[in-house]
């Protein structure tokens, strides 16, 4: 199993990375894990950021991507679904519900990517095993059913993709950590943050952070992989 860490993007004046990952199993399938922001928005999109390019330098095509796990439906995580159409989307179901009513308004920047005609979502209800090594970590309080995930690789060990559930090293603490613009529900947040660092200690996981301009370049970038 390998995962690939992708920069979709960044967001100016933080120069903070808009990550997107890939994860190959043993027998070929290939999970991508957000599909980044569209060009022209709050994110920088440079030509080489594009997903599609990004996964092209590792010899995958949009038809290869078998799953789209849905952290959730912000623009800068959700801004490509419909370039994926052959994909099986997995989503918390709270968090689609959310997201089709309106309940979140900045969710409907993006949804003619995400609510393209067409796509097929799976919806997960908390705590999930998507396949093997690979577990879907329910993580709400930024929005309602967000998702990290768990992706536990034979060499490197256990990697605890966070997302913006612990967007940097500044929110690792779940008591004292900030509540940043865009979190909706501060009690969720901290039971959430709470909730994955006791996963990651007890793992002895890495926690990659959702954006994190210090933490980014200590990480491997695509075309190297953790394995």
């Amino acid at each position: 199993m390998r995962l690939y860490l992708f920069r979709f993007g960044v967001i100016p004046g933080i120069n903070a990375p808009v990550p997107g990952y890939l994860v190959q199993t043993e027998d070929g399938v290939n999970i991508l894990i957000d599909t980044g922001a569209e060009p022209g928005g709050m994110v920088q999109v440079d030509p080489q950021d594009d997903p599609v390019a990004r996964l092209a330098a590792v010899g995958v095509r949009p038809a290869d991507v078998d799953f789209v796990v849905c952290s959730h439906l912000d623009p800068d995580h959700a801004g490509n679904h419909d370039r994926f159409p052959g994909a099986e989307f997995v989503v918390q179901r709270t968090h689609l519900a959310a997201a089709r009513a309106g309940d979140v308004p900045r969710l409907l920047a993006a949804k003619e990517h995400w609510g393209a005609p067409g796509l097929r979502y799976r919806e997960v209800d908390g705590d999930t095993e998507l396949l093997p090594g690979i577990e879907l970590i329910a993580s709400g309080g930024h929005v309602p059913g967000h998702q990290s995930v768990l992706v536990r690789l034979p060499g490197t060990g256990p990697v605890l993709l966070a997302v913006d559930a612990i967007p940097n090293g500044m929110a690792l603490d779940a008591a004292a950590r900030p509540i940043f613009p865009f979190d909706t529900d501060e009690e969720q947040v901290r039971v959430s943050t709470a909730k994955l660092i006791d996963l990651a200690e007890r793992e002895g996981a890495l926690i990659v952070r959702g954006h994190d301009a210090e933490q980014w370049p200590t990480l491997r970038h695509a075309p190297e992989f953790y394995g």
